[in-house]
């Protein structure tokens, strides 16, 4: 544990303190300071305050901060697809088959095993760095914090939906237009492992734009507004559109009338979801300059995508 303590200049009186502390604080988030104000971690004058209560001036904050450590996970030597690096952040594209961080089941083998062999610094920060996740058997661009203050920015762009993910999918069924899914997201009532659009979950919003349209199929771009668990998975599949080799949410595997023997075999050997991080936009968390990384479809999409062209392309 760290003790700190914190005088709030004068300056800031009438705003938030969490917010006036996190601006003082700038290698700790401010949702992780919003959460020991709320245990009793961050005291006023040995006394417990609220995260909206306002600044008067001159107050001395105390606050006991857990410093996480990853412990239990262990560095890997395993190869990166780095896209690009400078002092602040990694951005990375992740293959398919590769989990984010170790888990139940998922001990070794993860992104977070090999970024720590990659920069053995990273086991200083809570989850290697790591901000947001990928699916399993999803690839593409991430973006990963090198330090605390890189890692609190980065956690409140997401926060802020100002990270922008755009995303390939090829899914089923022929789409006439692009359209928005603004459909909440929450844990399955009955299968704990599945997401599923619910009353009571969180509001998820998901763009989609058509790319190109077969007999029997689409190629989407999608454009995450929100960052939920299984999003583009849960909400094309929620509009009648799941995903091509997605078995949690796609049913089972489904052949066009007619189909040539090339499609059904590609269908059939194509061994994960059909989704792909394409494109990453963000504001570099030290000078605050746009940038985009932008990379090519895997080439198991792209061989997909040349079988459904070829045999009923429109």
């Amino acid at each position: 544990m760290n003790s700190i303590k914190v005088i709030i200049p004068r300056r800031l009186k009438g705003e938030r303190l969490d917010s006036a502390i996190s601006g003082l604080l700038p290698n700790i988030s401010r949702s992780k300071i919003s959460l020991q104000i709320k245990s009793g971690k961050a005291r006023i004058n040995d006394k417990n305050f609220k995260s909206n209560d306002k600044v008067v001036g001159d107050e001395i904050v105390s606050l006991v901060i857990d410093k996480k450590k990853n412990n239990n996970w262990t560095a890997e030597k395993i190869p990166l697809d780095i896209v690009f690096e400078d002092e602040d952040i990694i951005v990375i594209n992740k293959p398919w088959g590769m989990v984010t961080h170790p888990g139940a089941g998922n001990w070794t083998g993860t992104l977070a095993n090999a970024l720590l062999d990659y920069d053995d610094n990273l086991s200083k920060l809570d989850r290697a760095g790591i901000v947001h996740r990928l699916d399993k058997n999803t690839s593409g661009l991430m973006v990963v914090a090198k330090n605390s203050k890189s890692q609190k920015n980065l956690v409140e762009q997401l926060q802020q939906h100002l990270v922008k993910r755009e995303y390939s999918a090829i899914v089923y069924g022929q789409m006439i237009s692009g359209g928005k899914v603004d459909e909440p997201i929450g844990r399955h009532p009955r299968d704990r492992v599945k997401q599923a659009v619910l009353r009571s979950g969180k509001d998820a919003i998901t763009h989609y734009r058509v790319v190109n349209r077969y007999d029997n199929h689409t190629h989407v771009k999608a454009i995450l507004e929100t960052g939920r668990t299984h999003q583009i998975r849960v909400h094309l599949s929620h509009i009648g559109h799941p995903l091509i080799g997605d078995p949690t949410y796609g049913g089972r595997l489904r052949f066009p009338k007619k189909a040539k023997q090339d499609l059904k075999d590609a269908l059939k050997t194509f061994e994960r979801q059909a989704l792909h991080s394409k494109k990453l936009t963000l504001k570099h968390p030290e000078n605050g300059n746009s940038m985009t990384w932008k990379i090519e479809l895997p080439d198991d999409m792209k061989q997909l995508l040349e079988v459904l062209s070829r045999m009923n392309s429109i």
